[in-house]
């Protein structure tokens, strides 16, 4: 007998969202079934029994399983089985993360797993918002403690309007992918790619969204009613009260001020070293205490640091709220890469190095999205231990690293070059080379200059910045930053990153800690983050490279095109490659050709790549009569002499058209492995080419090729 279920419904964005709760998953603390359109994710969410010990923060794991049955295929691989997240679901996994996160209690220590498994895919709905929902759900009806729901939608924008939830025909056309979160009053989360939107429409998007997330949150509200458990009680963290009145008696609020206040990074860790050595050695007796002390002293820093800037105004670097820290730009730091610049803001420090490439070093993607198989540009992130003076060894990119890389990607992407302008793949990788905020930011800055000084011609440079807030009792109580530096962000409530040109946004990501911000907040970040960008464009990045450079590095390779008859590539191939590959062993150059024709050679040697140019078009080219070309003796026989005008093709010059006189000898005229030049006479029914070298045929050129 099947399992008795319930199930709910409503209509979002001409599409029905579908809720089954008690279907599967019975045994998770929460569990919610989720369908919008033929899309299906089953989204769970299970929490420890007992807390983590020896942890001081709450830990929360999210995964986003993309099976590849959900679009009817299989995995490739000796396998044939899903291995680790692709890069698309491992920024998936953080965009749920980033709104779910604040509204769980700041003190619960039991692990956390939020689970969505991808089971079906309908192009046009959107698996990662559908996680994205049945995470906030399954949770929300789960026994974990939690102050939700909060709702997700997306937006595009085409021809000036708005699109709610595009489908992914409308995505390829849209000047903007954006996702927003919302809880029941306030914005929680921000992600945006843009083609260059102007800051009024970015707003109205947003508000847009946030609207629509009210609809779906009240049909939430309906389903947790029914569906709810009663939330668990749990062992809290917090830090008593008494023992922070103990620690301000030993370490009193303005010796934590003097600690805090400098620009130096090092300098405030060594300061606060001393105060916790102090207290360890106060509360050497008392074991609860010491346990709690680093927890304590973390928490008696940031509301030292949120009290001096809600309340006093102060920095603990001394800037003003909207001042930038000082700012560097340089380019060609490496003298052989295709391009590098280096970007410097306090003590954050970005080195980026561009790669030029022929299509074929593109990236394949192998995903559920059908219309995205390859990735032209790439923008690779690193974040090595040396940069914020640690000691680690390095074990490949993380999910920070992947996140910052696609974010300083999906801000460069609207400037660059359609392929047929620029026939390369592109790789820039950015170097952290100090940190202390914002370094994804510093990264699209560095970025633009590499690919300026590389020659890449990007439509406008692309620059980057970060806001932070600090808010005090009440909504209209708080204070937006510009420029925030790690202990901001650390003690901040906010992360809010906006990169795009002088025309308009082409990124947005915003990481709060709080449950939401107001429209006024939204509106200043975003208008604090256009007057920096400008700054640092016209005032530091311009200085040094204002625009692309005319011509690429001589040591990056010079790539041409051609478009021949898609019907003649099976004739450049040869059997089993061997016509392209003599090509590529004569010329040294590489080839690459699309399934519409399109030919790119590729090289260092300009010479040489019009060498296998003239090759190929010798190939595909119809040889008819009259033809003047030029070919290679290849055979010698009594009657006469064979020349090869093209890899595939060979022609025959009589021994009585070698010459206007007499030949005895064909040898006396030519010998194997002369060059020549010949006129086509005749292609017979056979496909037989005859030639001639005849003085007088080669003066009457009607028509002709060389090859």
């Amino acid at each position: 007998m099947a399992k008795e279920y319930k199930s709910y419904s409503m209509e979002v964005a001409g599409r029905t969202l579908t809720v089954d709760i008690g279907r599967v998953a019975a045994q998770a603390n929460g569990a919610a079934l989720m369908h919008y359109g033929d899309t299906v994710v089953l989204a769970t969410a299970t929490a420890s029994e007992k807390p983590r010990e020896g942890i001081d923060f709450f830990p929360l794991s999210v995964e986003f399983e993309e099976k590849m049955y959900s679009v009817g295929k299989i995995p490739g691989g000796f396998n044939k089985r899903e291995g680790k997240p692709s890069e698309n679901a491992v920024l998936t996994c953080r965009v749920i993360d980033r709104p779910m996160r604040p509204l769980f209690p700041k003190d619960y220590r039991n692990d956390v797993l939020l689970d969505n498994l991808v089971l079906c895919v309908d192009q046009d709905a959107s698996p990662e918002l559908l996680a994205m929902l049945g995470s906030s759900l399954a949770t929300s009806i789960s026994d974990i403690p939690f102050d939700g729901p909060c709702a997700a939608t997306q937006m595009g924008l085409i021809d000036g309007q708005l699109i709610v939830n595009p489908t992914n025909g409308q995505k390829q056309v849209s000047e903007l992918a954006l996702t927003v979160a919302s809880t029941r009053e306030k914005v929680i989360m921000i992600e945006a790619g843009a083609k260059e939107v102007a800051e009024d429409v970015m707003i109205e998007a947003i508000y847009k969204a946030h609207e629509v997330n009210q609809t779906i949150i009240a049909f939430f509200d309906r389903i947790i009613a029914e569906c709810g458990k009663e939330k668990h009680a749990y062992e809290s963290y917090k830090i008593p009260e008494e023992l922070f009145e103990k620690i301000r008696a030993i370490v009193p609020p303005e010796e934590m001020e003097e600690a805090v206040f400098t620009d130096e990074k090092q300098k405030r860790e060594a300061n606060i070293a001393k105060i916790t050595e102090r207290l360890e050695e106060a509360f050497a007796e008392d074991e609860e205490a010491l346990a709690l002390l680093g927890d304590a002293v973390y928490q008696y820093q940031k509301k030292t640091v949120r009290k001096m800037i809600l309340k006093d105004h102060k920095r603990p670097d001394g800037r003003r709220i909207d001042q930038i820290r000082p700012l560097a730009a340089e380019i060609d730091i490496l003298p052989r890469t295709h391009g590098s610049g280096m970007f410097t803001r306090g003590q954050t420090q970005i080195m980026n190095i561009c790669t030029l490439a022929p299509m074929s070093e593109a990236q394949k993607v192998d995903g559920l999205n059908e219309n995205i198989t390859e990735k032209r540009y790439m923008h690779h992130y690193n974040f090595p231990a040396y940069s914020v003076g640690e000691t680690r060894a390095s074990r490949g990119p993380g999910r920070r690293e992947i996140g910052h890389g696609a974010l300083a990607e999906k801000a460069l992407v609207p400037v660059l070059p359609s392929l047929e302008e620029f026939p390369y793949a592109i790789r820039t990788v950015s170097e952290t080379m100090e940190s202390n905020g914002s370094t994804s930011q510093a990264s699209v800055c560095a970025s633009s200059l590499s690919l300026m000084a590389a020659g890449v011609p990007i439509k406008d440079m692309v620059a980057g910045i970060s806001c932070g807030l600090v808010t005090g009792d009440s909504d209209d109580d708080y204070l937006v930053l510009t420029d925030i530096q790690g202990l901001e962000d650390f003690f901040g409530d906010m992360d809010f990153k906006v990169a795009g040109t002088h025309k308009g946004i082409t990124a947005i990501q915003m990481d709060i800690k709080i449950h939401g911000l107001t429209r006024p907040i939204v509106e200043e970040a975003i208008a604090r983050t256009k007057e920096a960008r400008m700054y640092i464009m016209d005032q530091v990045m311009a200085p040094v490279i204002s625009a692309p450079r005319p011509e690429l590095s001589k040591y990056a390779p010079k790539i041409d095109t051609i478009t021949i008859d898609p019907m003649k590539i099976g004739d450049v191939v040869g059997k089993q490659g061997k016509t392209i590959n003599k090509i590529i062993e004569d010329t040294g150059v590489k080839i690459d050709i699309a399934d519409d024709g399109v030919v790119s050679v590729a090289g260092t040697d300009a010479q040489m790549i019009k060498k296998a140019i003239q090759i190929i078009e010798s190939i595909v080219t119809e040889i008819e009569p009259g033809m003047v070309m030029t070919g290679t003796v290849v055979r010698i026989m009594n009657f006469g002499a064979f020349v090869q005008l093209s890899p595939n093709k060979d022609g025959m010059v009589h021994v009585s058209k070698l010459s206007d006189k007499r030949v005895g000898k064909v040898e006396d005229v030519v010998n194997i492995g002369d060059e020549v030049t010949v006129k086509v006479i005749e292609v017979d029914k056979m496909g037989r080419i005859n030639l001639s070298m005849k003085p007088g045929d080669l003066a009457d050129k009607a028509k002709g090729s060389k090859a």
